[in-house]
């Protein structure tokens, strides 16, 4: 090495002068601020991020720090491989093909994505990102609503079939700028870009007339409120926040002409309808899914009819008689539970439930940490967790690509921050900005 190396090496440290350590810290928080909005975009472009994510990802697992921060996430993690493992297993053991694969190459894309976490991430930004991409997002849909006559707004990504997928999505996004708000201090910029985040993510939601994202998300909203109050003691802060939103929503219903409120209004018709023979509306067709999952399930406990093959048991069905031709265009039961019980029997139910459960269980033990980034992360992964918990129950979330994806990138990789931060703690790492 020649003499003036040390002097290069120096220059390179001074303020103002980023190392390439630093640059590559940068590049990989821009990747992750980007990811939901590649999730609900259509352009093939969207697979870059991940792709640099991935790569990125695997070269950080052969570093011991990053294996240890995964390892302080291994709970969550295990949830998600525990149903990729399962979903492997249903299509070999049916002798499916390559195709079926699809759902499970993406989990554990995702859990090595997770390993991106572990590296000192500039989170302000990640945030940010994630704030921008629901303005956005809630923008484009008063676009389809108000300027095109769009019904539904559906988004960007799949047509007009993508609404609740759309919804989810933004009601995820929503959820992480609420918990980001009661972070910030009041009135500073952060605090103003996050509450028109939350704002645009709700109202574009409502905008696409989902009825099932929309009912999950209000437990999941005063979950994060509850724990903040809890944590920070709060409680009128937080009370009068649920007020505020709480009318607001109660306003944007209405301002929709009576429609969200009408989609409410045929739930009892529909189900009388159910009753009586007519599975009409999208409620009796659900209903309609939903007995013909549990047939399948029937005859079929331990081994389900195999991943994927749900639609065409129900052509065998309806070709039998004993399915209404209405649900011949379904290919999945809108119910995640009922999804697995059909296709993978009890074990692909167990898979499911572990996939929710485990970090639901993880992410709720660290509401009260005494750390505020740990308790904040906390809130925020746990939140996604609940709104899929119970969005599942009308819809199938993992089924469906872009929801899948954006709840495993979201839960793995909070999981593996709380992770890389409790190491910080224990002076095992250096901080995150």
């Amino acid at each position: 090495m020649s003499a003036r190396s040390p002097d290069i090496l120096a220059i390179a440290r001074e303020p103002g002068r980023p190392t390439s350590r630093a640059w590559l810290t940068w590049a990989l928080s821009a990747l992750v601020a980007v990811m939901p909005l590649s999730f609900s975009i259509e352009p093939r472009i969207k697979a870059l991020p991940v792709a640099l994510l991935f790569v990125s990802g695997l070269a950080l697992l052969w570093r011991a720090p990053v294996r240890r921060s995964c390892l302080a996430a291994a709970p969550v993690l295990a949830g998600a491989l525990v149903l990729a493992a399962f979903d492997i297993g249903n299509v070999l053991g049916h002798r499916l093909g390559a195709r079926p694969l699809d759902h499970a190459a993406h989990v554990l894309l995702y859990v090595a994505v997770a390993a991106v976490f572990a590296r000192p991430l500039r989170m302000a930004l990640v945030w940010t990102g994630f704030s921008l991409t629901a303005i956005g997002l809630g923008a484009v849909c008063l676009v389809q609503h108000y300027g095109l006559g769009i019904a539904r707004a559906y988004g960007l990504n799949g047509g007009d079939s993508s609404a609740i997928e759309c919804a989810t999505v933004l009601l995820g996004l929503a959820l992480l700028a609420l918990v980001q708000l009661l972070y910030a201090g009041v009135g500073s910029r952060r605090w103003w870009l996050h509450a028109a985040a939350m704002v645009f993510g709700m109202y574009g939601a409502l905008l696409t007339q989902s009825r099932g994202p929309l009912l999950a998300f209000v437990p999941a909203f005063l979950l994060v409120l509850l724990a903040h109050a809890w944590r920070s003691r709060r409680w009128r802060a937080s009370v009068a926040l649920a007020t505020v939103v709480c009318l607001g929503g109660a306003i944007a219903t209405v301002s929709l002409h009576g429609a969200m409120l009408g989609r409410f209004d045929t739930i009892q018709q529909e189900v009388a309808g159910f009753d009586q023979g007519d599975p009409a509306g999208s409620v009796g067709e659900r209903l309609e899914m939903w007995r013909t999952a549990l047939r399948a399930f029937a005859e079929h406990p331990l081994a389900g009819v195999g991943i994927g093959e749900y639609g065409a048991y129900v052509q065998a069905e309806i070709a039998a008689g004993r399915t209404n031709p209405s649900i011949a265009r379904y290919n999945q039961p809108h119910n995640e539970y009922l999804r697995a019980l059909a296709t993978g029997g009890v074990p692909q139910l167990l898979a499911v439930l572990a996939a929710f459960g485990l970090p639901l269980v993880w992410f709720g033990r660290r509401l009260r940490h005494p750390d505020e980034t740990v308790a904040a992360t906390a809130s925020a992964g746990l939140a996604i967790v609940v709104l899929y918990l119970l969005c599942a129950l009308g819809e199938s979330v993992f089924y469906r690509v872009m929801s899948q994806s954006f709840f495993f990138f979201l839960v793995t990789g909070l999981a593996v921050r709380i992770g890389q931060r409790t190491r910080c703690l224990l002076g095992d790492e250096e901080p995150a900005p």
